[in-house]
């Protein structure tokens, strides 16, 4: 056995995630403060934005099922990053963790974005843009310095931010419902774009809402029978939060009117002093924002340096990356670097971007999206190529029309960002290319130095298994040019 794989062993028999914790897990990573801000976001678009929303479910649970069903052939941790380099080769694995760890650290961006609007309630009413980013980089430097303290101090910050984030969301799906008044919901095309062209851009945004979706098959390794429980968290913590998104999101569109909504910067709140009068409920909504708003950024802050840690140890990402520091073994450079880079976006976007939270969001969902293609993608080449050898022919179907929807679904999120979001994700992609051009130098050079020797082992990230030798089964002549060669 190689060491990568004993180390995969280890790591999966010392798994410590149930099924609830994993689903915890995934309902955590994907509710931030995205959504108290993204009922402003879709009102410009009218209630056909909530058309866009059901059709984005539809899609992310698409994406849920694939995830799973990838889980279940590859049960350790790195999710897409793992998925596409087993199928597609290193360089595909290289820009999905890239493509990945840019998701973390602009989406971070865009959750200090709607965090201030939060925060805004209580300090700098009148929204001055120098002090609102200072507020903004506040809210990115405290779940770093949380982070940098150690995973004890990060782990029991996390539990306290996600039980309280619910609260408001739960009681805006149910109790709002009862107070929304069918007049403040306007025009139900309000924009000036077509119908369907309302859904795609309207969809777009709402897919920010989904980001995390994969959380559970990122850290399969440390899930106890992840064949079992990452499927089943990843589906049902899905579920659970499209229940709570929608309802949710209808409620402030039936509350506040379509005005009014369109012009706030904390829609929740907004909802929550129409329905009892007064402030003090939107108040208690918007410290709800604020305290779900760090919780989120403290999670992702350690996405942000987990995913180019596992790609460092694999060779696939800079060396910088894999360094780590204290007994709990806390990878300082990626904390910091990627804070810096979203500090860096925020005051960019703050100074230059009108619509601030929607621009990031944008192009948060443009790279998050890559992955999720790319994991499609894998999912297809692994059912088209093998799965006739190992699933029922009803499996079979069902597997790829679900892959076959969400690769489907991906390409229809990257169509509805626009064509100024495109430009910059597709700019910012491509600049991985020289960091996997020197990456692939060192490693050459390396191999020269060793060429006579002995032959160097592997090393691969924790959990990350190794590729999975491919053997060779009959095909007929007819389907010989159909088969993929490594």
């Amino acid at each position: 056995m190689s060491r990568s794989a004993r180390g995969g062993a280890s790591a999966a028999s010392g798994a410590g995630l149930g099924l609830p914790a994993a689903s915890a897990l995934v309902i955590g990573s994907i509710i931030g403060t995205g959504v108290f801000a993204l009922p402003s976001a879709l009102a410009p678009y009218g209630p056909i934005a909530l058309v866009a929303f059901v059709a984005v479910t539809l899609g992310a649970l698409a994406l849920a099922m694939t995830f799973g069903s990838l889980s279940q052939r590859v049960p350790a941790s790195g999710g897409p990053y793992v998925y596409a380099r087993e199928a597609f080769g290193e360089f595909a694995g290289f820009l999905n963790a890239w493509s990945y760890w840019i998701t973390a650290w602009a989406g971070n961006a865009a959750i200090a974005v709607a965090w201030v609007g939060y925060v805004e309630v209580f300090v700098n009413t009148g929204h001055r843009i120098g002090i609102s980013v200072v507020i903004a980089l506040v809210g990115l430097w405290i779940p770093a310095a949380v982070n940098l303290s150690g995973v004890r101090n990060t782990g029991a910050f996390q539990v306290i931010t996600t039980v309280l984030k619910f609260v408001p969301l739960v009681l805006m799906a149910t109790v709002g419902l009862l107070f929304v008044d069918p007049d403040n919901f306007g025009a139900f095309n309000a924009g000036d774009r077509s119908a369907l062209g309302a859904i795609s851009a309207a969809a777009a945004i709402a897919l920010f809402s989904y980001l995390g979706l994969e959380a559970a098959s990122v850290v399969a390794g440390r899930v106890r029978d992840p064949r079992r429980n990452v499927p089943r968290a990843t589906v049902r913590g899905t579920l659970a939060c499209a229940a709570i998104y929608l309802l949710g999101t209808l409620a402030v569109f039936g509350t506040v009117s379509h005005g009014e909504l369109a012009a706030s910067t904390a829609p929740f709140t907004d909802a929550a002093n129409n329905i009892v009068g007064g402030t003090w409920a939107g108040d208690a909504v918007a410290v709800a924002a604020v305290v779900s708003g760090i919780g989120a950024l403290n999670g992702w802050t350690m996405l942000c340096a987990e995913m180019p840690y596992a790609a460092a140890r694999d060779g696939l990402f800079p060396e910088a990356f894999a360094r780590t520091r204290g007994r709990s073994g806390v990878p300082v450079f990626g904390i910091v670097a990627s804070t810096v880079l979203a500090s860096l976006i925020t005051v960019f976007s703050y100074t230059r971007f009108e619509d601030v939270f929607t621009r990031i969001v944008l192009l948060s969902v443009l790279t998050a999206v890559i992955p999720y293609l790319f994991s499609a993608a894998a999912q297809l080449h692994w059912l088209l190529s093998r799965g006739r050898d190992t699933l029922s022919r009803r499996r079979l179907v069902r597997d790829t029309a679900v892959a076959a929807l969400a690769m489907a679904f991906s390409y229809w999120s990257i169509q509805g960002s626009g064509y100024q979001t495109v430009y910059y994700g597709l700019f910012v992609l491509l600049l991985g290319l020289p960091v996997y051009v020197w990456l692939k130098r060192d490693r050459a050079q390396d191999g020269i130095e060793q060429a006579g020797g002995p032959e160097a082992p592997l090393t691969r990230a924790p959990e990350t298994p190794p590729s999975v030798p491919r053997i060779p089964r009959a095909r007929s002549p007819r389907a010989t040019f159909l088969r993929h060669h490594d």
